[in-house]
């Protein structure tokens, strides 16, 4: 019989993001709903975002900027930069998949943290390249193991800086150590900086500042989170000229919608937005830690947008809920926190360690009183909550 699909797509399983909340809420009969897993900016867009979109809506039957001039022409102002240094793509997501074709071939090996951000493992399989794990020591990605595991056959490694999920970030020294131990002919290095904003460690680098001394680093950056445009998928790469011509070899035209690419202008202008929201996830991550400290939860590490935190419960409880997002709230009663499990993405390997992501600022004062139910279900997850239910 004729072989139409790649096996390799047997071993991928699509990536679930979870019901849109309209949905859930119907079918949970709850009316508010809040998803603390995307991270999504709990203040939304600026409003000089929909200012800028409401113009320009009129002309969306036009094809956009294929090569989103003035948009790179606005980042290598504002970083340094030149323009050919810049590849913007529809989300990081799309570029990490760029990345991997224009350089992934089948028998290459990429060193990827374990847990670490899905799409990582998913985009390396699909080339045929072989997934190398390092697992974390301590909620922190180990450097020192993911030396060693880089091969002749090595074709690159990819740091996430703050880590996602774990928050804990890679400081200057040690990151700088790293990259120069790959020595004269280092594979490529893939640093994600999507949660970097939100970082306010002052040892925490910036990887523009890295591209001169390290040509094969590669950094990647989001409008998703400080910016609220998640809904319009606008990234960035940023690295040397000759490796953003690859990926531009690689790039579908007009891979960036217009209106993604005037908000993401829009977003840059607007500083007093960015600062206001960094302002608000830094207070409520500090109230949330300080609150379910007092209830008796281990400290983390939450250098980003989240917290951790251990909740009671046996493993087991996971499996319950295996593939029903709504299974946790059904069975908390009228308050709860929903998980969506993730083993995946499981830092520890008790299984009681739960993820707390950004939700409007009015919101964790009604989640705490739900912090100490027995009915929380423990799991590596994410989290949705109702905001009626906590109350």
């Amino acid at each position: 019989m004729r072989r139409l699909w790649r096996p390799v797509l047997d071993r991928i399983a699509p990536y679930d993001a979870g019901k849109p909340l309209e949905l859930l809420s119907a079918e949970l009969g709850l009316p508010a709903l809040v998803r603390l897993s995307a991270n999504e900016n709990p203040l939304g867009p600026s409003p000089a975002v929909v200012a800028a979109i409401e113009r320009d809506a009129p002309r969306v039957h036009l094809y956009p900027d294929g090569g989103s001039h003035a948009l790179r022409d606005a980042l290598g102002r504002r970083l340094g930069l030149a323009p050919d240094q810049i590849v913007i793509g529809n989300g990081a997501d799309e570029l990490l998949g760029l990345i991997a074709w224009a350089a992934f071939d089948p028998g290459d090996e990429v060193v990827v943290p374990q847990p670490s951000f899905e799409p990582y493992t998913t985009v390396v399989t699909l080339t045929g390249a072989e997934v190398r794990q390092s697992p974390l020591a301590g909620y922190e990605m180990d450097l020192d193991d993911m030396l060693r595991r880089v091969t002749a056959r090595t074709k690159a490694v990819i740091l996430c800086s703050p880590h996602n999920p774990a928050t804990t970030i890679v400081r200057e020294g040690p990151l700088t150590r790293f990259l120069a131990a790959l020595g004269d002919d280092p594979p490529l290095v893939v640093l994600d900086e999507a949660y970097r904003d939100f970082v306010d460690d002052p040892d925490y680098p910036d990887g523009v500042s890295l591209l001169a001394r390290f040509p094969r680093l590669l950094v990647l950056r989001t409008f998703s989170k400080i910016a609220g445009l998640a809904g319009l998928r606008v990234g960035y790469v940023l690295g040397g000229a000759d490796a953003m011509d690859r990926l531009n070899r690689a790039r579908a035209p007009y891979n960036v919608n217009r209106l993604g690419q005037v908000a993401a202008l829009a977003a840059l202008e607007d500083r007093e937005h960015r600062e206001r929201t960094r302002e608000v996830v830094l207070e409520e991550r500090r109230f949330l830690t300080t609150e379910l400290g007092k209830r008796g939860a281990p400290r983390r590490h939450h250098r980003a947008r989240r917290r951790w935190r251990r909740v009671p419960g046996p493993p087991a409880d996971l499996d319950r809920a295996q593939g029903d997002e709504r299974a946790p709230a059904r069975s908390a009663g009228p308050r709860a926190v929903a998980a969506r499990p993730a083993p995946r993405s499981r830092p520890t390997s008790d299984g009681r360690t739960r993820k707390i992501g950004t939700a409007p600022p009015d919101f964790h004062g009604t989640m705490l009183p739900c912090s100490r139910e027995e009915s929380i279900w423990s799991a590596s997850s994410s989290c949705s909550a109702s905001s009626r239910s906590l109350a």
